[in-house]
C-alpha cells in the first residue's frame, strides 16, 4: 500500500495520447495490486462484487464498509456497530455514529367488549384492556374532607347524632396560688384515699350485737345530728363521729343502755381531732340530760381509742364529698346543700353504710343531687374521671338516697330533714325528689 502511494507518474507533455494512455494503464495496474480495493464489493454475500470506478482510499473504504453493514443490519433488523477507522494523516478518527434501525410501531392490544349485567343499571358495553395491571403495594385509602362531611351528613339524616368527646375540665387551675389546696399532689392524695378506704370500712356487725339493732343506730345518729348543729361543729366532725361509732360497734358488744354513751364519747373524740375549739365534756353531760357523768364519758373515750388503736385518720364520705362537689364545676349553694342532705340521709341508715364504700356514697349523692336539680348532663366526663365511677355504677345507691328523700318528710327521724329545710341550707329538703328514680324507689 505504501508502495502504491509512493508511485509517482512522470510528467508527460500534453497532447501525447500514447504516453497518457500508457500512464493510465500503469496506474490501474498499480492500484490493482492493492488487495483491499475490491473487498468492499464483496461484503454482501450472494451478490457480485461492486466495481469501483475511483481510487479507493482508507476513508472511502470505510464508507463503503459502513454502507454494506447498514444494509445487512436493515435486512436482519440488528443495529450495527461501526468500526473506528484511524487515518494516520488526519489523526485518530472519531467514532462513527451508530445507525439505529427504525423501530416498528408497537401494536396495542385490541380491547374486548364485556357485557356487565346489573340489577340497578342498564346493560352497558365496557372496553376492558387486556394488559396486565402492575402488581404492587395497594395504596392506602385517604379520607378527604368532602368524604368525611358527606358521611356525617348521611349519619345525621339517618338519625345518628355524632357528638364530640367531652373535655375534662381542670377545675384545680384556679387554686394554683393557694398553698392549702395542694394542687401539685391533690390527685395522688385522693388516689391514696380510695386505696385505703376499705381499711376503715365495717362489715355487717348487727348479727353480733344481741341488744341493739339498725333502728336504734339510726335513732342515735339522728340525735347526734341535733347535737352537732347545737354546737355548730364542722361537717368533718359529724362524719368522723359516725365512722368511730360503727368501727367500735363492729369490735365490741354494747348494751342498749351504753349505746348513747358510745355516741357521745365518739363525738368528743371527733371534736378533739377536727375542731379548733372542741366542746367541753360538761357540755355533753348537759345535752344528755345528765344521763351520764363526765367520768363515764372519759372512760368510754379511752375504751374506744384502745379498740381502734388510735386510728382516726380515715377517709370518710366527707373527704370525697368535698372533692366531688368541686368536680361538678360551679355547683352553687343549692347543689352543695342537696349533696350533703342526701349524704347525711344515706349514712344515717345502716344498710347504706354497710353496702357501699364512702367514695361511692359521695359520688352517688352528687349524681342524685344533679338528677334532682336537673343539672344536665347528670354525669359528666369530669366527674367520671375524678370519681372513677360510671353512671351505671351509681344508679343503685342513688335510688336508695332518692328513696330516703322521698320518705324524709313522713319519717320519725326528722333531724336531717329539719336541718336542710331551713333557709341557711337553701331549704333543699323541700325540693321534689328526682322523678327518674321515684317509681323504682317507691316500689
Amino acid at each position: 500500500m505504501e508502495h502504491a502511494r509512493a508511485a509517482v507518474l512522470p510528467q508527460q507533455p500534453r497532447g501525447n495520447d500514447k504516453v497518457k494512455n500508457e500512464a493510465q494503464r500503469r496506474n490501474r495496474r498499480v492500484l490493482g495490486d492493492i488487495g483491499n480495493n475490491l473487498e468492499a464489493g464483496r461484503i454482501v454475500e450472494g451478490k457480485p462484487p461492486v466495481q469501483i470506478s475511483r481510487p479507493i482510499t482508507r476513508s472511502f473504504h470505510a464508507q463503503l464498509l459502513a454502507k454494506a453493514q447498514q444494509a445487512q443490519a436493515e435486512k436482519n433488523h440488528v443495529n450495527p456497530v461501526l468500526p473506528v477507522v484511524e487515518d494516520k494523516k488526519r489523526g485518530p478518527a472519531k467514532k462513527a455514529a451508530v445507525v439505529v434501525a427504525p423501530k416498528k410501531a408497537i401494536e396495542k392490544p385490541k380491547s374486548e367488549t364485556v357485557v356487565v349485567i346489573s340489577s340497578d343499571e342498564r346493560v352497558k358495553d365496557k372496553p376492558v384492556n387486556q394488559c396486565k395491571p402492575i402488581e404492587g403495594p395497594s395504596r392506602k385509602e385517604v379520607k378527604t374532607l368532602t368524604s368525611i362531611l358527606t358521611a356525617r351528613s348521611k349519619a345525621m339524616a339517618g338519625g345518628v347524632n355524632i357528638k364530640p368527646k367531652e373535655k375534662i375540665v381542670d377545675f384545680d387551675s384556679s387554686d394554683v396560688n393557694d398553698e392549702l389546696a395542694v394542687v401539685e399532689y391533690i390527685d395522688d392524695l385522693y388516689q391514696f384515699y380510695k386505696l385505703t378506704e376499705d381499711d376503715s370500712r365495717v362489715n355487717d356487725y348487727m348479727e353480733s350485737q344481741p341488744d341493739i339493732n339498725p333502728k336504734m343506730r339510726s335513732i342515735l345518729i339522728d340525735w347526734l345530728v341535733e347535737v352537732h348543729r347545737k354546737f355548730e361543729l364542722m361537717p368533718e366532725t359529724f362524719y368522723l363521729t359516725v365512722n368511730i361509732i360503727d368501727r367500735y360497734l363492729s369490735k365490741k358488744i354494747v348494751s342498749r343502755r351504753e349505746l348513747q354513751l358510745v355516741g357521745i364519747s365518739s363525738m368528743v373524740i371527733a371534736s378533739k381531732y377536727e375542731e379548733i375549739w372542741a366542746p367541753q365534756v360538761n357540755d355533753f353531760v348537759c345535752l344528755s340530760d345528765y344521763a351520764y357523768t363526765g367520768d363515764q364519758i372519759l372512760l368510754m373515750e379511752k375504751a374506744i381509742l384502745g379498740k381502734l388503736e388510735w386510728y382516726l385518720t380515715v377517709p370518710t364520705p366527707y373527704v370525697f364529698l368535698s372533692r366531688y362537689i368541686k368536680a361538678s364545676v360551679s355547683p352553687g349553694e343549692e347543689m352543695k346543700n342537696m349533696v350533703f342532705f342526701l349524704a347525711e340521709l344515706g349514712i344515717m341508715h345502716y344498710p347504706t353504710t354497710i353496702r357501699y364504700s364512702p367514695s361511692l356514697i359521695a359520688a352517688a349523692a352528687v349524681y342524685a343531687a344533679r338528677c334532682t336539680l336537673n343539672k344536665a348532663p347528670f354525669w359528666t366526663e369530669t366527674l367520671k374521671h375524678h370519681t372513677g365511677y360510671s353512671e351505671e355504677q351509681l344508679r343503685d345507691c342513688a335510688k336508695l338516697l332518692v328513696g330516703f328523700h322521698l320518705k324524709a318528710a313522713e319519717s320519725n327521724l326528722q333531724a336531717v330533714y329539719r336541718k336542710f329545710s331551713k333557709p341557711e341550707h337553701a331549704a333543699v329538703a323541700l325540693f321534689t325528689p328526682a322523678k327518674s328514680f321515684q317509681s323504682s324507689s317507691s316500689s
